[in-house]
């Protein structure tokens, strides 16, 4: 079984109760992860819309039943495999005629060649999309969790339960299939090589030209023994090196319309105890996808080209429908009393008032009785100030002690809490300063950047600061900022997001989760609480290439509750904070 964030858990159990809208919301955070599932376990035969709607009514009519909602995520990729067996087994006596009668082997018609072009993968990429198409069935189910998996979407746990094994007999069924993946590889990269190895050319000299499993065997013995096929193969990337981070499919718009019309035409019926349990139930749902209207919602997909970024569109936040309890905190972490840093002291020097001086506003408690709306919203990039001009005054607000729970590991500097993986937050409460401390490893990984996240938000957040002597757009060698260089690829942010500095400092008076969302791009994030003199050292330390302070920090703190708020933020707790909208939500409570 594999743990799931409380919002997760609860959103499974509203809908369990025939919640109308946490059945909707179940099914537009899942319908991506099961269409990508079935199409590539189907090789996007034209069934896949039928077995995804099926599967979504097993989904919707049988959640009510599920004695454990933290498990929903496996018990969901298990129904989607079982539709495409039965699927299989009830068509695989016509399979075969029908499908050449049709022209199924036709190339562009699969899921392969619509990976390819809607994720725009080229090269290496691509070719590893191709050499799906030459194994078998059994395969295509492994790989296409494996797949998600890399994608951010399964975790290993959940991968290994939607195969019906444990994590080890799961661990070795995908091994061997990465294996038979490698040589088909091997085979497509031998097949385009110009000119053609003579050896190759007679050893294919019956094939049809159609990709399968016998195919892939035949020609791999002669690529393995044929020095010149074995030439053209130094330069391969390992797969999961390649498609670690990549986006999902999109879902098209005629599935996703047939899956929100069921779950908004099923889950009343549910509520009211209309449905049986069981094929009656599916049966009675499966009447509402008789019809696949077109043109109610489409889930945005996320474009790789070439390691050149484009990052979806986030779909409007539907409003809060119910509070659920924010995770327990586990770890204990108080701000230190006292000085800053020596080193950060000896660079705290009172910096000369600007030429244009903010006047510093009156500070209030963020508790304090509102006279206009709470919170400005920053949802625009702005420009980033001369890095010679010193900080505004930063207004000093009531302080106490921070606690930090959540999944999380810790940085090796520091101890701090961090969230370097897909799925990690930490949950904070109490009131103080909150410093973010950006790492984009961009030698690592790059890929869409998908931002962080705030939600499920209780009290009063502001963006106070921004510091760490640098923006991460800032060079820190010629022509390499801290997000990368022609040769790394450069990160490519939203439109509207804010540059992140390498520190982001925030002031928290209630409770509030922060996710790390990272889908491509490898970011590490740690959160650490700090007093306003470690947070007023930041940002007022003069620039000093010799130690990496490129620039002085900038205050963002009014004082009040015309403060910024963070981007990204929201009250409620969505199934996937990763598509939490752009605009925050922070005119009420």
């Amino acid at each position: 079984m594999s743990t799931r964030p409380t919002y997760e858990v609860e959103t499974v159990r509203a809908a369990a109760a025939g919640d109308r809208g946490a059945v909707d919301e179940l099914v537009r955070s899942h319908l991506p992860l099961v269409y990508n599932i079935v199409g590539r376990a189907m090789d996007g035969h034209p069934d896949v819309d039928d077995v995804v709607q099926e599967t979504m009514a097993r989904v919707v009519t049988g959640v009510s039943g599920l004695r454990d909602p933290a498990s929903f995520r496996s018990w969901l990729v298990a129904i989607a495999l079982n539709q495409v067996r039965e699927w299989r087994r009830s068509s695989g006596s016509a399979l075969a005629g029908l499908d050449e009668a049709l022209g199924m082997a036709d190339p562009g018609s699969d899921f392969a060649a619509l990976t390819v072009t809607r994720l725009g993968l080229s090269g290496q990429r691509k070719e590893t999309a191709e050499a799906v198409r030459w194994l078998d069935a059994a395969d295509h189910e492994v790989l296409a969790l494996w797949w998600m998996e890399l994608a951010g979407a399964l975790s290993r746990a959940e991968l290994a339960a939607g195969l019906g094994m444990s994590e080890p007999h799961a661990a070795v069924r995908v091994q061997r299939a990465k294996g038979r993946l490698e040589t088909a590889r091997a085979v497509v990269r031998a097949l385009s090589g110009r000119p053609r190895c003579e050896g190759l050319a007679g050893a294919a000299a019956s094939w049809d030209g159609t990709p399968s499993d016998l195919w892939r065997k035949r020609l791999a013995r002669h690529v393995r023994d044929c020095p010149a096929c074995t030439g053209r193969l130094s330069d391969l990337v390992p797969a999961e090196r390649l498609l670690a981070g990549l986006g999902l499919v999109a879902v098209p718009a005629g599935i996703a319309a047939g899956a929100l019309e069921l779950a908004r035409t099923v889950a009343p019926a549910v509520k009211g105890g209309l449905l049986a349990k069981g094929k009656a139930a599916v049966g009675a749902a499966g009447s509402s996808l008789a019809v696949k209207p077109i043109a109610v919602a489409v889930v945005g997909a996320t474009l790789v080209g070439g390691g050149v970024v484009a990052v979806q569109s986030l779909r409007p936040e539907p409003p809060p429908r119910r509070a659920a309890p924010a995770p327990a905190p586990s770890t204990l972490v108080r701000p230190t009393r006292g000085t800053p840093t020596p080193a950060a002291s000896r660079r705290a020097a009172t910096p000369k008032p600007s030429r244009s001086p903010s006047p510093e506003p009156t500070p209030s408690p963020a508790g304090t009785r509102r006279t206009g709306p709470y919170g400005r919203t920053v949802d625009q990039a702005d420009q980033a100030p001369p890095r010679n001009r010193p900080p505004a005054r930063l207004p000093r607000r009531p302080a106490a002690a921070i606690t930090v729970g959540g999944r999380h590991g810790y940085s090796r500097f520091g101890g701090a809490p961090s969230i370097t993986h897909r799925g990690d937050y930490v949950t904070i409460t109490g009131r103080g300063y909150v410093q973010v401390r950006w790492g984009i490893l961009y030698r690592n990984r790059i890929g869409p950047f998908v931002p962080a996240t705030w939600t499920g938000l209780k009290g009063r957040l502001f963006h106070v600061a921004s510091g760490g002597g640098r923006r991460m757009d800032d060079e820190q060698a010629p022509g390499v900022t801290w997000m990368g260089s022609p040769e790394t690829g450069f990160v490519r942010l939203p439109a509207g997001q804010q540059q992140m500095w390498q520190n982001e400092f925030y002031y928290l008076d209630g409770s509030v989760t922060f996710h790390n969302n990272e889908a491509g791009t490898d970011v590490d994030l740690t959160v650490a609480p700090r007093t306003w003199n470690e947070v007023w050292a930041d940002l007022s330390a003069r620039p000093d290439p010799g130690r990496g302070v490129l620039r002085y920090g900038l205050t963002r703190d009014t004082g009040d509750d015309r403060a910024p708020v963070p981007q990204y933020l929201t009250r409620s707790r969505p199934a996937d904070p990763a598509r939490v909208p752009q605009r925050s939500r922070v005119s009420t409570g």
